[in-house]
């Protein structure tokens, strides 16, 4: 891993052995881009790289005596629009009375030993020093007295270069920003597949491509959060790169606010990736020694396929993004009282529940919804975190008491950015909700948005949340937000700055995070978001463990745990076994294939286990046996995607350790076929190909060779008229396979 720097050439190489990231210094003094992608071997220069063709008569150019030296022609690493080059750009700002053109020349750079972290924002971090290097390109323009710098870090042992920007006044004049992206990359062509993650609320991030043409292509947000519609997550493929092989472009975006990442196709087929803050309804003012600093953005190169790029982006958020305490630590398989009770509970039916959970082998009681306040529906009460006595006899302390004593730990629900009209919150600090003051507020799920660009507001929230922490001793929280922003207004920002409200109640939202984790780091958080509507790593920086959907059908979950793992580790994954007929979709699905689709991910249950049958209680204490054995695997293990459920009637999906020594594979299929071929098999990948491989420890004995050229043995399917000997049949089928390593097998 090198930065290699040449000082009179002002050329930059990022390179660790599997990928190169190489730019220049222009002679107008911005950056060039020169190279992204596998690994190149160093050289004296790279200038060859920049290309400086004629343009066409209609072009324009910066010198009189040089025409083919347009910016529009050239690639860049943070343009800027006005000068030539008519492309969106990466910044946009400006004096306050006063238009110009941004023209931020290299001054110079910095070498950094590890990764330095980004103020008041989610970022990945290095645990040792030579784990990372990083370069700092100084830029300045004179005019606006304003010092640019970016960025770029590459990492030891990964495919990965992250990027970030950040702008200081210098001058005495206000500036104002308009637009500022984390990150721009000008790639060569346009032979591009552009896949991203889409969906809306109970089917989150389902895989979309699309072939990448002349114009815009763009997924973005303004709801105030990343949002179920589109992850901040986009890769350009090559039209023949499959899941194992091929080449392969990421971008991911560490934040949870509103974001625009697209792809500008110009005319001579250069593609311009950008990444950042959405910049509609934005702006920020910067003072005299006043910074701003962007969100992080990932590039990822992949020539393995896009496998090989979701391995990256697992390792990469496992090692050097989630909170340290919890890389390595068992997650606990939790029941939540959600889907068995609703707002309808008492003390006793809790323990009931908590009870039988406990027999089950369930390690961590959650109590969801209607705790607090006079909450006995979605109506009322958001914002007062105080029990309801009425179901909670001796409150939450005893409550907590109880379930430790049964052995379980206790975890509990709350939707902390959140404000009921009908609440005593509300009544007290109407001012605290987002909104204008002089226009009806718009309501969703009968509630309004606290106003988390106040610091009075993250104030109480944090003094109600630690006090609860600390009377009860709670292990778990999971923390919901169930509906977007609407009416963006903040009574305590000045007309002028209610640009900056957006960025500034995410950056709220992080600092409790922040204040909690930090104060509580043995509390294990769950992000939430009417589901998956804020699955994102800015959120996984604080909490390393997502609800994935509210959507708990088994069937619809392999499409969204399958486009989930494009970006996040399965282990980020809250999945659990709900009851049927199943309350999102009212399928019925076997009990074990709710199950085996849950296992990839963190496992749990969303059901009331007294009105389970003796054969469901004694197939449950099964699984969860299964689970404890094996999540260490599914935790620190590499992922594999097999067979798609967009493009198949079967899903395969598995995951093997490091060492190649076991896997679990998982294999689905949705609907029942007639008469289906009498040999079915699935190939395998990711083992060692020389290693034996005993399956499920019931003596059957395979190389791993056969395993992925030929393939295992699927169960004998029932084909109308195999009855007796049929293994399997009918809709909603699967498998679980476990493979072990064995030696001094011969075979």
């Amino acid at each position: 891993m090198q930065i290699h720097v040449d000082s009179e050439k002002k050329q930059f190489h990022l390179t660790n052995g599997r990928i190169s990231y190489i730019f220049h210094v222009m002679k107008n003094g911005q950056l060039g881009h020169l190279y992204f992608g596998k690994a190149l071997q160093h050289r004296a220069d790279f200038s060859h790289l920049q290309r400086y063709d004629l343009p066409t008569p209609a072009s324009c150019h910066p010198y009189e005596d040089d025409p083919a030296f347009c910016l529009e022609t050239l690639r860049q690493e943070y343009p800027v629009y006005g000068n030539s080059d008519f492309r969106e750009p990466a910044i946009s700002l400006r004096k306050e009375h006063l238009r110009h053109i941004p023209h931020f020349q290299y001054d110079s750079f910095q070498l950094l030993e590890g990764k330095p972290s980004l103020e008041g924002l989610p970022a990945t971090f290095t645990s040792e020093k030579d784990e990372a290097k990083t370069v700092q390109v100084i830029l300045k323009d004179p005019f606006l007295q304003a010092e640019l710098t970016l960025n770029y870090t590459i990492f030891r042992d990964k495919p990965v270069i992250t990027r970030s920007a950040s702008l200081k006044n210098g001058g005495e004049e206000k500036l104002i920003i308009d637009r500022m992206m984390g990150a721009s990359l000008d790639l060569p062509d346009k032979d591009f597949i552009f896949t991203h993650l889409a969906g809306t609320w109970s089917r989150e991030r389902h895989v979309k491509e699309r072939k990448l043409e002349s114009g815009i292509q763009s997924i973005s947000s303004l709801r105030g959060a990343s949002s179920h519609h589109h992850n901040p997550f986009l890769a350009l493929k090559r039209p023949d790169t499959t899941e194992h092989s091929g080449s392969v472009f990421a971008v991911n975006h560490i934040y949870s606010g509103n974001f625009l990442m697209q792809v500008e196709v110009d005319h001579y087929d250069t593609s311009r990736v950008l990444a950042g803050i959405h910049p509609y309804d934005f702006s920020w003012e910067l003072n005299t020694d006043d910074s701003f600093q962007t969100p992080e953005v990932v590039l990822v190169y992949s020539d393995q396929g896009l496998n090989g790029m979701s391995q990256a982006l697992h390792n990469l958020y496992r090692e050097n993004l989630i909170p340290a305490q919890w890389r390595k630590k068992e997650r606990p398989i939790l029941i939540n009282n959600w889907e068995a009770t609703y707002f309808d509970f008492n003390e006793e039916k809790l323990l009931d529940i908590a009870k039988s959970a406990k027999e089950l082998g369930v390690e961590l009681f959650v109590l969801d919804d209607g705790w607090f306040g006079k909450r006995n529906d979605d109506t009322t009460s958001l914002g007062d975190w105080y029990e309801n006595v009425t179901k909670l006899h001796e409150g939450l302390a005893g409550l907590a008491g109880k379930i430790n004593a049964l052995g379980l730990k206790f975890g509990l629900w709350f939707e902390p950015e959140m404000v009921s009209p009908k609440s005593n919150l509300y009544q007290e600090h109407p001012d605290w909700a987002v909104g204008l003051p002089h226009l009806p507020h718009t309501l969703g799920r009968n509630q309004l948005v606290l106003d988390f660009s106040r610091s009075d507001v993250v104030d109480y929230l944090y003094e109600k949340m630690a006090d609860i922490i600390k009377r009860t001793g709670l292990s778990y929280i999971k923390w919901d937000m169930n509906r977007n922003i609407t009416e963006p207004f903040s009574q305590k920002l000045s007309t002028e700055r209610q640009g900056e409200f957006f960025h500034r109640y995410i950056l709220g939202v992080y600092q409790l995070y922040e204040r909690l984790t930090s104060e509580f780091p043995d509390v294990l958080f769950e992000s939430c978001a009417g589901g998956g509507g804020r699955f994102d790593p800015g959120m996984m920086y604080y909490a390393p463990q997502a609800w994935t959907s509210d959507d708990t059908d088994a069937v619809e979950r392999l499409k969204i745990q399958y486009g989930t793992s494009y970006v996040f580790p399965i282990y980020s994954m809250g999945s659990h076994v709900s009851t049927v007929p199943n309350h999102q979709t009212y399928r019925i699905t076997p009990l074990s294939t709710r199950a085996n689709t849950a296992y990839f991910g963190t496992f749990g249950y969303e059901l009331d286990p007294g009105k389970l049958s003796s054969l469901e209680i004694s197939e449950i204490k099964e699984q969860v046996e299964f689970y404890k054995k094996h999540r260490c695997l599914i935790r620190d293990g590499n992922f594999y995607r097999i067979l798609s459920p967009f493009f198949s009637n079967e899903t395969a999906w598995m995951v093997v350790s490091k060492d190649q020594s076991e896997a679990l594979v998982g294999w689905y299929k949705v609907l029942a076929t007639p008469n289906p071929p009498k040999q079915q098999t699935l190939k395998l990948t990711g083992l060692d190909a020389s290693t034996v491989y005993e399956v499920n420890n019931e003596g059957q004995f395979y190389f791993g060779d056969e395993l992925m050229q030929v393939g295992i043995q699927l169960p004998t399917e029932f084909n109308g008229a195999n009855g007796r000997i049929a293994e399997r049949g009918g809709d909603y089928q699967s498998q679980i396979f476990y493979l072990k390593r064995t030696d001094g097998v011969n075979i």
